[in-house]
């Protein structure tokens, strides 16, 4: 059934299990985390660009970590699930910050093991190159591709249409199609790094035996 959930819309996408740290300084958005924690409520984090996009993540407050003389606040959420906005209020009823008539997004968390090694080999060869393999390592052995969004290199849209899909299966297509054209053009990169350090040196060439 549709409900009425506090919004809080921001040029980000918050992937499901994400741990997100924000600042809040605005009158309207220190409300709603006051609200939150008096109430139990959570609150929803859809895309903002030019205009509040359809999509966005609900969102629980974990902790208030510091209150600041001027009312701002650092606070620590985490990720629950996506849901679409119905209808949206600037406004809810009685308060400073804006609201939406939102339905959940039923998802199917099943992975393609073909599909996820893969990607694993994919991701071997994108970390070696960019010299990041400690963001492999540090992956939990039954990471999900929402694990994966933030370190792919994706735009803000491509992050949006990650979101937008409805299974673990869709979602490692996307991915997998993203890294399949990515990669060929970082190898090729480097390639043409490496022969440029070579300019100036002494080579060592065999020549062909004719």
């Amino acid at each position: 059934m549709p409900r009425l959930l506090p919004l809080f819309p921001l040029n980000l996408v918050v992937f499901p299990g994400e741990k997100l740290n924000l600042h809040i300084f605005e009158p309207r958005y220190r409300q709603l985390v006051h609200d939150c924690l008096g109430e139990s409520l959570t609150f929803g984090i859809p895309l903002y660009t030019d205009q509040v996009r359809e999509l966005g993540t609900e969102m629980r407050l974990l902790s208030i970590e510091k209150t600041y003389p001027t009312g701002e606040m650092d606070i620590r959420t985490e990720a629950l699930g996506v849901f679409r906005i119905r209808e949206f209020f600037r406004q809810a009823p009685g308060k400073l910050y804006a609201a939406g008539t939102i339905e959940p997004i039923i998802d199917d968390p099943a992975p393609d093991a073909d599909l996820h090694r893969r990607i694993q080999g994919y991701l071997r060869q994108l970390y070696d190159v960019l010299g990041l393999r400690q963001l492999l390592q540090k992956l939990p052995i039954d990471y999900r591709t929402y694990d994966l969004g933030h370190h792919l290199g994706l735009s803000t849209e491509q992050e949006y249409q990650l979101l937008s899909a409805t299974s673990e299966l869709e979602r490692q297509e996307l991915i997998a199609e993203h890294l399949e054209q990515v990669l060929p053009m970082l190898l090729e990169t480097e390639r043409l790094k490496d022969r440029s350090r070579l300019n100036g040196h002494f080579k060592n060439l065999t020549p062909p035996n004719f």
